[in-house]
């Protein structure tokens, strides 16, 4: 990993890759709704954008699983049940504690510098109680914990993970924890990494993300 203040090249991205961005962007947010046909000729005028990397960019997103293909029909945004939540929720285990791992045995000073501020834009999200806000603050740990790992790929995998989480803030909202109980979380992970504990460390990112599946879980029980 290069030391802090290294130049090294900037990676130049072809416009099918910005055009994905902001579909994924979408769809997280909503602007794009899961079961929303997506209009090629519509979204080319709506980007400024030709359509041919706009066909690169959608398949792109095909392939994340963030849009279906359906023959004679179109693109259209996915649309997640209780069970892809819980698929996701593993699937985010198994990057997680694989980043976490490779941050013990690298550079912990590094993720305590880059974890430490998203931790206080979590804190200051909890603060207002906005679920909005703490899940985009809560996301954005994450991201973070992963990124720390210097794995591109568990990056790309993780990105993909986060949309999908967000597809399902509705589902997600009824077992949200209390902001002061996922503040607690996330600075019990971060106290784990500062003490060089990697045994904690995995047991409370598991615990952390299972709890979500035990919730929803618990949701779908009491709903029936």
């Amino acid at each position: 990993m290069p030391a802090p203040g290294h130049l090294r090249p900037v990676p130049r991205r072809s416009t099918a890759e910005l055009i994905a961005d902001q579909l994924r962007s979408a769809i997280m947010y909503g602007t794009l709704a899961p079961g929303d046909q997506l209009g090629e000729a519509e979204l080319a005028g709506r980007l400024g954008v030709s359509r041919g990397p706009l066909r690169e960019a959608m398949q792109r997103l095909v392939q994340e699983g963030l849009l279906r293909s359906e023959r004679h029909r179109g693109l259209f945004v996915c649309e997640l049940t209780d069970q892809d939540v819980r698929d996701v929720y593993v699937a985010r285990l198994a990057v997680e504690r694989t980043a976490c791992e490779l941050i013990m045995r690298g550079n912990r000073g590094e993720a305590l510098a880059r974890l430490t501020p998203a931790l206080e834009a979590l804190a200051k999200a909890a603060r207002t109680g906005d679920r909005d806000a703490m899940s985009d603050a809560d996301q954005d740990f994450h991201r973070t914990l992963v990124s720390c790992s210097g794995n591109g790929r568990l990056e790309r995998m993780t990105q993909t993970l986060l949309v999908e989480t967000r597809m399902c803030l509705t589902v997600m909202q009824k077992v949200y924890p209390e902001p002061g109980e996922l503040l607690d979380e996330h600075q019990r992970i971060l106290d784990a990494i500062v003490d060089g504990d990697e045994e904690r460390l995995l047991e409370l990112i598991e615990s952390h993300l299972m709890d979500t599946v035990a919730r929803i879980d618990a949701e779908h029980s009491t709903d029936a």
